[in-house]
């Protein structure tokens, strides 16, 4: 599958919110545009997470195009797409990988965000591209996520790296980090209990394995991802401040995409927070992980809405 169909499918729910609601904004034989089309439509978006002030740009953009014109459906989509890519664009940037030596990838995240999933699919991922990769089970404290963590290291063909029950995460990430460099392995992911953003001494606790990290390989961690969990929809701006003062989040895995109709969140997250999204989880399975692509995500989002559309002129 590729990632535009990923991402369609991914974001069905989202999509099929607009394309109701927008099959009922817009008629066959075109609407005025005026304040109260443009208060319609603003709510619409709004309805996405995609956040007010996007919304609002949205909104404005549409009226100073077509303000007092009688519009068709497609004309006005034109102008969504164009102003959602334009608040997404950012540098498209993958992962990073170490110069030389182990690439070690720290993974943090609330409780329940899905971050023992994405990580399987993060792992599976480059398997598939050929690089050996070892996962470090840094969440002591849960008996269920080691095992859930072993199963999948496992079923994937990684190597796996757990500590005692209650032991120091910091001791098995680094751990993990020496096992990577002793066997050569290409890829370290680190594993981090879930945590809310505002637990101080746990936050701490990431600094501390951050620290552990870096005393064997300077530079490291190089990505240090936080899973969010998109159906949080704009609960998930202030988990992104909060763990990237305690890690320097370099990216965001956004999780369970396939579960929301509140997509939007992704332009949220842009506008508000200068950490690139990388990831996505758009289903359950292992290869259910589509790297973002700004441009692809408006398209797949609209994709739905855009046939309605045309149907709805037929």
């Amino acid at each position: 599958m590729s990632v535009f169909d990923q991402l369609k499918q991914g974001l069905q729910k989202t999509s099929r919110l607009l394309k109701t609601d927008v099959r009922d904004l817009f008629k066959s034989e075109g609407r005025l545009v005026d304040d109260a089309l443009l208060d319609e439509l603003l709510e619409i978006l709004i309805t996405t997470d995609m956040g007010v002030k996007p919304a609002q740009a949205i909104a404005e953009q549409i009226g100073n195009d077509f303000r007092g014109r009688v519009v068709h459906f497609e004309d006005v989509l034109s102008t969504v797409k164009a102003q959602l890519k334009a608040l997404l664009a950012e540098d498209q940037r993958g992962l990073q990988f170490a110069e030389k030596g182990p690439t070690v990838i720290l993974i943090a995240g609330v409780n329940g965000a899905g971050k023992t999933t994405s990580i399987a699919k993060l792992a599976k991922r480059l398997l598939d591209d050929g690089k050996s990769v070892v996962l470090g089970a840094g969440d002591t404290f849960r008996a269920a996520a080691v095992e859930q963590l072993s199963i999948w290291a496992q079923r994937l063909g990684a190597r796996f790296v757990r500590g005692e029950p209650g032991q120091d995460p910091a001791s098995v990430a680094y751990q993990a980090v020496e096992t990577a460099i002793a066997e050569n392995i290409d890829v370290c992911i680190v594993d981090t209990a879930g945590r809310l953003q505002t637990q101080k001494n746990l936050m701490q606790e990431l600094e501390k394995i951050r620290r552990s990290i870096s005393k064997q390989i300077p530079e490291a961690p190089h990505e240090s991802l936080l899973v969010l969990d998109a159906t949080t929809g704009q609960n998930a701006i202030s988990q992104t401040t909060q763990f990237s003062e305690a890690v320097d989040c370099t990216g965001i895995v956004l999780a369970k995409l396939d579960g929301t109709a509140k997509g939007g969140v992704v332009v949220a997250i842009r506008q508000r927070v200068e950490i690139p999204v990388k990831f996505v989880g758009v289903g359950e399975q292992f290869g259910d992980l589509a790297e973002f692509s700004p441009d692809q995500y408006v398209d797949a989002l609209f994709a739905d809405v855009a046939a309605a559309g045309a149907s709805s002129e037929g």
